[in-house]
């Protein structure tokens, strides 16, 4: 298979094009350089060395492209073995005569799925068996991720499923095991398994992926005591981080995307992002993002020209909110940091948001996704008889008034002095995406060292997680001598409905 690869083009961010004003200047881009250049090795060191800066400033996240033992834990459970001494997996593999494959997980553990399914897989996938065919007419099972609580949601699916629950196999994605919504999700399905099935079915049916010490993960403590098949999140990896792990992969791996290609992609770009500054894709991408985050434009606007990474910008939203989203001390006082994500999708949003981005603040920074080569294009066909005004449409292809449609529109901003970025995908495939990944988790990382803050926590999420633990009937104490039921009177007076204020 050929390999392409992505490129950040990133002229039209500079004052040469937008004016001194809103670009960046050459004095200004070598102030940038020298101030990332020495950042480049200790970046290295933070998510791929093993000398180790403290454990809650590290991840390891650079090192999933390369053990080999991850995908190949996910091919055993996805495609089998011929080992019969092996007693951890089936020796039919679990895609056989599954015909749905659901993900129960949120935010880290649901998102990246979600984008490669989109990214990788054709538009109506779920829909038609033709094309969840494999090159051994092997029929893949269609994909279902449920990132919320919501019970119309899962009631209509499981209604839909009706008989199919013993062609079905579930992934329940929690590190910790503890998280609510999956939790819940987990608990309706076992006892459905359970109830309607059997004990033996449900450990067939089931895969739970969670950290590997049940000290750590109560999902991995029940997966011992039910008898479960495990994959592992790694350690040191946060879920936002982890797509490229056994919580991405998995589900991948079912549904037929060669995982293998995703992972060459994302090592060939960990070659590019070693690279001194001028080479360095991340670096470069960082910077420029840094420079407009502390230049008066604090939103950051990522723009697919392609439905296909319509949810990478989705994936993209949370590697960025809740990385970048700190607050540090500086002399004394807190400093509130953090670019706020916006998503839009070309040409969608040129008919929703494009009037605001032209003639509203200058505060954002817009990062296209284009794709030069479609898998799959369209003629557009002759104009009809009487409507001669659309015959410059007549003969070409649908990918071009697309990609046209992208350069209209930054142009468009560029002429109101707006900051544009665009990542090349000769095409999209496995490789590329792997690709982009790895460039936005690493230029993450930049961001997060220019700004002198730990891009590796999320410290401000676990008040939500704590305060939905008191409301639904966790007992015992919150912190020393305040319980949860304490906790949850408190948070009942600040936010039950005062109807003196219903209108």
């Amino acid at each position: 298979m050929p390999k392409q690869e992505i490129k950040l083009y990133y002229n039209n961010v500079m004052a040469n094009v937008i004016g001194d004003e809103h670009g960046i200047t050459k004095k200004q881009w070598a102030d940038l350089k020298k101030k990332v250049q020495p950042l480049i090795p200790k970046i290295m060191e933070e998510i791929i060395g093993h000398e180790s800066p403290p454990k809650k400033t590290r991840t390891v996240y650079g090192l999933l492209p390369t053990k080999k033992k991850i995908a190949k834990d996910v091919r055993k459970l996805v495609d089998g073995i011929d080992d019969p001494d092996d007693p951890d997996y089936p020796k039919e593999g679990l895609k056989k005569g599954c015909e749905n494959l659901v993900v129960f997980g949120i935010g880290g553990s649901a998102l990246g799925n979600i984008a490669l399914q989109t990214a990788l897989n054709p538009y109506m996938y779920n829909m038609d068996e033709n094309q969840r065919e494999d090159k051994d007419k092997q029929t893949r099972p269609r994909l279902f991720v449920f990132d919320n609580v919501d019970p119309a949601q899962l009631k209509s699916f499981l209604n839909w499923l009706g008989g199919g629950l013993n062609k079905t196999v579930f992934n329940v994605i929690s590190k910790s095991g503890k998280t609510s919504e999956t939790a819940a999700q987990f608990m309706i399905i076992r006892d459905m398994l359970i109830n309607k099935l059997s004990k033996t079915d449900y450990q067939k049916r089931v895969v739970a992926t969670t950290d590997a010490d049940k000290k750590k993960s109560i999902l991995r403590k029940i997966a011992k005591t039910d008898e479960l098949q495990t994959l592992e999140v790694p350690d040191d990896v946060g879920g936002r981080f982890s797509v490229l792990s056994a919580v991405g992969l998995f589900s991948a791996a079912m549904c037929g995307i060669d995982i293998d290609f995703l992972l060459e992609g994302a090592r060939d770009m960990n070659t590019r992002i070693s690279e001194d500054f001028d080479k360095n894709p991340a670096a470069i991408n960082a910077a420029i993002n840094y420079h407009f985050y502390t230049h008066g434009k604090p939103i950051s606007v990522m723009m697919p020209y392609s439905y296909a990474l319509k949810d990478m910008a989705d994936w993209y939203r949370q590697l960025w909110a809740e990385s970048l989203g700190k607050v540090k001390f500086s002399a004394g006082n807190e400093v509130h940091i953090g670019p706020t994500p916006v998503k839009a999708l070309g040409v969608t949003d040129q008919h929703s948001q494009v009037q605001l981005y032209r003639e509203g603040p200058n505060d954002k920074l817009f990062t296209f996704l284009q794709v030069n080569n479609f898998e799959k294009d369209i003629k557009i066909g002759p104009a009809p008889d009487g409507a001669e005004e659309l015959g410059f449409l007549a003969g070409k292809n649908l990918s071009a008034l697309l990609n046209d449609e992208k350069k209209a529109t930054e142009y468009a901003l560029l002429t109101d002095k707006r900051p544009c970025l665009t990542v090349l995908f000769d095409r999209v495939n496995a490789y590329t995406i792997g690709q982009f990944i790895y460039l936005y988790e690493v230029t993450t990382s930049f961001v997060g060292a220019l700004f002198g803050i730990n891009p590796y926590d999320q410290p401000a999420v676990e008040l939500g997680k704590e305060a939905t633990f008191a409301l639904m009937g966790k007992t015992g104490d919150y912190e020393d001598g305040y319980t949860y039921e304490q906790f949850a009177g408190d948070i009942q007076i600040k936010t039950n409905v005062d109807k003196d204020f219903l209108v």
